[in-house]
């Protein structure tokens, strides 16, 4: 004779319950990108002493991965901070549309005027996007040029 199937602790319509406790999140998307490290109140000579090859008048490009972390208390209704589907959406929005198949040095707008390192494009993309987080704190923003090399920034007033 089968077994009957165990009784669960919680029966239907019981409040789920909440868990107090600060957590990170985060999402990582891709996009591709070409650039130009060139500082132009400097000599040609000046520039290619400090940055090599980056400083190609021609450019030269990187596979990018961007990786933003939130920081909050669960939903007590949804167990989220914010759903990653909406934080996936909203960086292909605010950053990887606008830089994706881009040059950052010309075509971004607001990469315009700015050395587009890895140090001040995590920076500049923390300035885009700290004023649509709605819930949880923007944590960090990371940035791998490659698979070595990498910028991570947590904020103005983080150090």
């Amino acid at each position: 004779m089968p077994s009957k199937p165990a009784q669960s602790k919680r029966t239907l319509g019981a409040k789920p319950r909440p868990l107090k406790g600060t957590v990170i999140i985060t999402r990582q998307v891709h996009f591709n990108s070409a650039h130009r490290l060139h500082n132009p109140s400097k000599s040609q000579a000046w520039n290619v002493e400090h940055y090599g090859l980056c400083t190609n008048p021609h450019w030269h490009g990187h596979n990018y991965v961007l990786e933003v972390s939130l920081r909050g208390e669960p939903d007590p209704e949804t167990g989220y901070i914010m759903e990653l589907g909406d934080l996936k959406q909203l960086l292909n929005t605010v950053i990887v549309d606008k830089c994706d198949h881009h040059n950052l040095n010309d075509e971004v707008d607001f990469l315009r005027g700015i050395i587009p390192s890895t140090e001040n494009l995590v920076i500049a993309f923390w300035n885009e996007l700290a004023p649509h987080i709605k819930v949880g704190t923007l944590h960090s923003v990371k940035l791998y040029e490659t698979p070595r090399n990498f910028a991570e920034y947590f904020g103005p007033d983080a150090f």
